[in-house]
């Protein structure tokens, strides 16, 4: 299927270099809000055509899937062009900056037969299932507490820093703890505590979130765009814990006893960049005339950002584009 691409960022360059290694897919279009930066990104990723606008990539016939790569604040817009002009769409995380505008996204879809997604790739990786597999084996016992951080040092990147671009670390990376949290520990919250350290710019720059589910499970939450955290995830039980390294591409999963001992050590499978899985699922959607991804509905998109849009609340962020 030829594979259109919006926007040239650092992301956009990953997904390429993903795409030129799949078999069924091909590196066909890039659109940028410059002709000149389309052609040059088309020259060293392979691609076909170049377009220097996003309404050139959406209108053209022989696009099947279009990629949006484009900042957070982008989003709507850009995937209710394709869209309108009967492009199926997989969009980067977040899938847009708020619940409302996600809604709106599914309803516009679903009137125009198109199918949509979220591309935060842990959803689509063979890694979710395995450590659904050990909790379900009961190795650790009663699961009752995950923590889990994820932070780099992103402060100098203006997406980052700029309300405008909705910044800030949760959109970005805040995402997928959240993410992490729901997808091994369900849905059913009763409440979230958070706190938060705001930027001179006026985003989030660190965080601390809470969720305490109805079950009496609890996920601890860390993000910051400051520093460079170990990236774990850490499952808790009353007979043992699990280990992931790397709560946004796992690559190993170790199993501890009570006594800190090791029960069972699992690599994760060998990937191209680990952008494929969700990919190859958008293809297989769009062969056979679904509207939705298995691994991350529509439903799940809103979900994660009516959480979101609580905590912002609670933090009195309001990205321009709100107001």
């Amino acid at each position: 299927m030829n594979i259109g691409i919006m926007g040239t960022g650092s992301i956009a360059v990953s997904m390429a270099d993903t795409i030129k290694q799949m078999k069924n897919a091909e590196c066909y279009a890039i659109a940028s809000r410059t002709l000149e930066k389309a052609k040059k990104f088309a020259v060293e990723h392979g691609f076909k055509k170049a377009f220097g606008s996003y309404k050139e990539l959406a209108e053209d016939k022989n696009v099947d899937l279009i990629y949006i790569a484009t900042p957070h604040s982008e989003h709507y817009e850009n995937a209710i062009l394709c869209i309108e002009n009967k492009k199926a769409v997989l969009c980067e995380k977040a899938f847009t900056i708020n619940a409302d505008e996600a809604r709106k996204l599914k309803a516009t879809a679903a009137e125009k037969g198109v199918f949509i997604t979220e591309a935060i790739w842990t959803r689509y990786m063979p890694s979710r299932h395995i450590i659904d597999e050990i909790l379900n084996s009961g190795i650790i016992g009663k699961a009752d507490m995950l923590t889990a951080n994820l932070s780099y040092v992103i402060h100098n990147k203006k997406r980052l820093i700029s309300p405008e671009l909705a910044g800030g670390v949760l959109l970005d990376i805040g995402i997928y703890g959240i993410n992490f949290a729901l997808m091994h520990f369900g849905k059913d919250i009763d409440h979230i505590d958070s706190s938060v350290c705001m930027t001179d710019t006026g985003v989030d720059g660190k965080e601390s979130i809470t969720i305490h589910f109805k079950s009496g499970k609890t996920a601890v939450l860390t993000h910051s765009m400051y520093s460079r955290s170990d990236r774990k995830g850490i499952i808790h039980g009353d007979k043992g814990y699990i280990v992931i390294e790397n709560i946004n591409n796992p690559s190993e999963i170790n199993v501890y006893s009570t006594n800190d001992i090791l029960l069972k050590h699992i690599d994760m499978p060998k990937q191209m960049t680990g952008y494929e899985y969700e990919v190859y699922e958008s293809l297989e959607c769009i062969e056979k005339g679904r509207l939705e991804s298995n691994s991350m509905p529509l439903d799940e998109s809103i979900f994660m950002l009516e959480i979101m849009d609580s905590i912002r609340k609670d933090w009195g962020l309001v990205y321009p584009k709100e107001k």
